[in-house]
Parts: structure tokens; C-alpha cells; sequence
């Protein structure tokens, strides 16, 4: 069965004319998964062919807002912008404080964020755990270094596994939580004479993939000044698997 990632946006917070903010789609047997969903995300998938209207779940990494920002309109289209409406639930989930979030945004913009016109199920989550999706799809997550709530991803399916760091600075934990995986979705935010604790530089995602031993990188979350940093050749100088510096667009079937 179908075990792909498509990259739908791998900037920041920072206005791009390529890169929309974080979004990533994981297709996994009955899952349609949207791993954060900032600024642009909507328009990207339509413009690669992606099916977001056919979502089952969201899982947002954390709170700022380069990578949720867009989760109003989002709700907003599979209501009025897909045609039959959807009818299908939909399960958000996200770090400890979504709910109430949920309900500042329901005062702001009205009712129907709670009460979309389809099922929508809230689900907070604690620090560290694993929950079924679909089938034999199962979501983990657990705590990362950027924010007081930041969340990493990991979804397993038919024996492989894909994650997805969120936004992180050097967690001593995180490279054994991903051990092993197929596929390592790392943010790669600024060069390495921009390095802060909240993000990773090339160096220090080529350094978690090493020591998680993955079977392949994928690095995304790009500031305007890693566009003429080769952040695969800097990540590649710790980690000697095959990287991929992510474009929107991007697709990676993740194979048995």
C-alpha cells in the first residue's frame, strides 16, 4: 500500500515567491495526513495535485503561527470550497492548549470553526505518546526543543516509519526516538553562522540523522538565507545516507 510524503511547504514564516509555510502531506493506507498547516499550504496542494480535500487527520507541531496559521481557512474550505460539502469527519490534533486556541479562534471568525458542518474531533496531546490512525497507521510523537509544546511526528505503517521534527534545536533525546526510521523529515532552518538553540543548521541535521541512522533525509524549513547555503552538502559532511534539500512539490515514496 501507498507510503509517500509530498512536501507542500518547506519555508518559513519568511514571505517566499517558491516556498510556502510548513505543510506536509503523508499518504500511509487509509491515513491522509497533514503535518502542520502555515501560510500557502491550501494553494500548494492544489497547484501539485494533491487531494486535501480528502484529509483524515491534521497534526500540528506547535503554536507559532508560520505553521497554523492557515488551519482557519483550511476548516473553512473542505465546508464551502470542495463541492459535495464534506460529510467525512475530520481528527485535529495537536500539543496541550489547541483547545483553547480553538476557542479564541471560534470568537473571532464565528461558530463554525468548532462546528465546521462536518465531524470534527479535537484531540489534545500530552507530551509523549502513540495513537492508532487507520488500519495498522500509528502517529507518535514526543517532545522536542523550540517551544514550550513543540511536538516531533513519526508515522509507521506496513513496517516503515517517517519523521517529522517539527521545529527543533539539538534535542539529546530525539535521535533515539527516531532511530531506525525510513525516512527523516528534518527542519534545516539557518546557516551554520546563524546557529540558535531553537534550529538546527545543516551540520547539526546531518548530525541527527547519523546518530538516528535513518535510511534517508529530507531537509526542509529553509530561511531566505539558506537558498545559497547548500544545506545538503553541509548535512552530508555528518551523515552519508541520501539527503534531499525539499522543494514544494516534492514527492517521496517511502518503500518497503
Amino acid at each position: 500500500m501507498t507510503f509517500a510524503l509530498t512536501v507542500l511547504g518547506s519555508g518559513t514564516v519568511a514571505p517566499s515567491a517558491a516556498r510556502a509555510a510548513p505543510g506536509h502531506w503523508v499518504e500511509a493506507g487509509g491515513a491522509r495526513l497533514l503535518l502542520d498547516c502555515g501560510a500557502g499550504v491550501l494553494q500548494s496542494a492544489a497547484r501539485h495535485g494533491v487531494p486535501w480535500e480528502t484529509v483524515t487527520h491534521v497534526a500540528l507541531s506547535h503554536f507559532h503561527a508560520d505553521h497554523w496559521g492557515e488551519l482557519p481557512h483550511f476548516l473553512f474550505a473542505l465546508r464551502w470550497g470542495i463541492e459535495p460539502a464534506r460529510a467525512d469527519p475530520l481528527v485535529l490534533l495537536g500539543p496541550e492548549g489547541l483547545a483553547e486556541r480553538l476557542e479564541h479562534l471560534e470568537r473571532a471568525y464565528g461558530p463554525w470553526v468548532r462546528d465546521p458542518g462536518y465531524p470534527l474531533e479535537v484531540i489534545e496531546l500530552p507530551p509523549d505518546g502513540r495513537r492508532a490512525l487507520s488500519g495498522d497507521v500509528e502517529l507518535a510523537w514526543t517532545r522536542t526543543q523550540h517551544t514550550e509544546e513543540s511536538l516531533a511526528y513519526a508515522v509507521s505503517h506496513a513496517g516503515r516509519r517517517l519523521v517529522y521534527t517539527g521545529d527543533t534545536g539539538p534535542t539529546p533525546t530525539l535521535a533515539r526516538w527516531a532511530e531506525g526510521c525510513d525516512l527523516l523529515l528534518a527542519e534545516c532552518s539557518l546557516p551554520e553562522d546563524r546557529a540558535m538553540a531553537i534550529h538546527l543548521t545543516p551540520s547539526q541535521t546531518g548530525e541527527l540523522a547519523r546518530e538516528a541512522r535513518c535510511k534517508s533525509l529530507v531537509l526542509t524549513h529553509f530561511y531566505p538565507p539558506m537558498e545559497t547555503a547548500q544545506p545538503a552538502r553541509g548535512a552530508a559532511a555528518r551523515y552519508a545516507g541520501p539527503i534531499a534539500a525539499a522543494q514544494d512539490g516534492d514527492r517521496f515514496v517511502i518503500e518497503a
